[in-house]
């Protein structure tokens, strides 16, 4: 392994970006982006670039910068990523989540998966073709964008609102968690993300009756709150398949032999990726959270639990009245965030482009199209008729849970597979 000082130029630029501490806990809380903006708008300066900022609340820095293309009557792509990370429990890691510690071959700290991988490998790919004196085949809008991992309240929501002129004529975009390679069956196959579910974030709220914790007490919030949550964390939602799942399901079955009318049997060719991929197949209602009580020997009158829902797209009513139904009509069920699903064709110029730069890289090697579980700021780009794919490629590891290490413990990413992942990137951007 090389001297830090001689890593890849992509490999020090997610490693500068890890330490800057970027963590969103969500709702307004946030250490902010502004450090992070700076340094990623110093690169793109340093390239003879000049980037426009917006910071539409205190510290949280979105940017975008135009790169001129060799022709103009082209659309525009946009190439995006965000710069806040979810909260890390330093004790819980084997490393500083935030040092950017270079060890075994990987670059370890948090966003090295989610997503600062990806925003290196924009850079460092808009550098190659610039410092060559090249210009892409097409405009790109490269931006950078805050507060995703809270649903880009703070972020891409206003930038999209008050600065839709960053994306004039774009109507593609390419951002995170697709391109990257899963193991099938002993073989290597790419996942591009052509999809997301649907999100939608609750609180629900029991009441009950305040009290000593000694007497006999039925009317108990916390009681009342425990049955619901477990109600809903035990509930197991139907396969549902859409058009972009069931290609998901036949690329898989193919390549593994495995018989496409058992989904989840399918799925579990996939080795440790399976359960990333069993969650795009239905809707996903997780409890996150509890929140109630103020003393052991007291009885609380209220209690409140968090609970993250992933829909297909288009189903959010109906799951929201089934939730309701599951946990009664004495919880009271309030929404506080949701958001669309989406799915853009696994066809077309941009598609196309996207699976013949891998084959240029990894010849021979399937790309199969998915519906992803999370989401991103794709959802806030379409709202102005920009269709978003993830593609952030890495060629990986057959035994790295990569899919496992999003929001997990001990997030890591082989430097070799971000040199990939440039060189792809760079590959598509100077051609499509």
């Amino acid at each position: 392994m090389p001297e830090i000082d001689d890593l890849p130029e992509v490999a020090r630029v997610a490693r500068d970006l890890i330490r800057f501490d970027t963590t969103n806990w969500g709702e307004g809380r946030a250490r902010g982006e502004r450090e992070a903006a700076e340094y990623v708008g110093a690169f793109l300066e340093s390239l003879g670039l000049q980037p426009d900022y917006y910071e539409p609340v205190d510290r949280r820095t979105n940017l975008s910068v135009r790169i001129p293309g060799r022709d103009p009557s082209l659309p525009a792509l946009v190439l995006h990523g965000h710069l806040d990370v979810v909260p890390a429990v330093a004790e819980d890691w084997s490393v500083d989540p935030f040092a950017g510690v270079i060890r075994d071959g990987m670059l370890w700290g948090r966003g090295a998966v989610d997503m600062k991988d990806m925003d290196a490998m924009i850079l460092t790919s808009v550098a190659d073709l610039l410092r060559a004196g090249e210009q892409p085949a097409r405009d790109l809008v490269v931006t950078f964008f805050a507060d995703e991992e809270n649903g880009g309240v703070e972020g891409s929501e206003l930038v999209v609102r008050d600065r839709p002129e960053w994306f004039r004529g774009a109507t593609e975009a390419i951002s995170e968690v697709g391109g990257y390679s899963i193991p099938v069956a002993g073989q290597r196959a790419y996942l591009l993300q052509v999809g997301e579910k649907a999100l939608v974030w609750l609180r629900l709220r029991a009441r009950g009756t305040a009290g000593h914790g000694s007497r006999f007490h039925p009317d108990n919030a916390v009681t009342r709150l425990a049955e619901a949550v477990a109600a809903i964390g035990r509930t197991s939602w139907p396969i549902a398949l859409t058009d972009t799942t069931r290609q998901t399901i036949d690329g898989i079955a193919a390549l593994c032999g495995g018989d496409p009318s058992d989904p989840d049997a399918v799925a579990d060719a996939t080795g440790a990726a399976s359960g990333f991929l069993k969650s795009t197949l239905r809707t996903t209602t997780n409890p996150t959270g509890l929140t109630a009580g103020y003393k052991h020997n007291v009885i609380p009158d209220a209690a409140v639990a968090t609970i993250d829902v992933r829909t297909l797209p288009g189903r959010e009513d109906e799951v929201l009245a089934e939730i309701q139904r599951i946990v009664g009509d004495d919880i009271v069920v309030d929404v506080s965030h949701r958001d669309i699903g989406l799915e853009v064709p696994f066809s077309g110029p941009l598609a196309e482009a996207m699976v013949a730069a891998l084959g240029r890289h990894d010849p021979g090697v399937p790309v199969i199209p998915y519906l992803m579980g999370g989401g991103t700021d794709n959802k806030a780009l379409a709202q102005l008729g920009i269709a978003g794919y993830g593609f952030a490629p890495l060629r990986l590891p057959a035994d790295l849970d990569f899919t496992g290490m999003f929001h997990g413990v001990d997030e890591r990413v082989p430097i070799d597979a971000l040199v990939f992942g440039q060189r792809v990137l760079t590959d598509l951007i100077r051609d499509y």
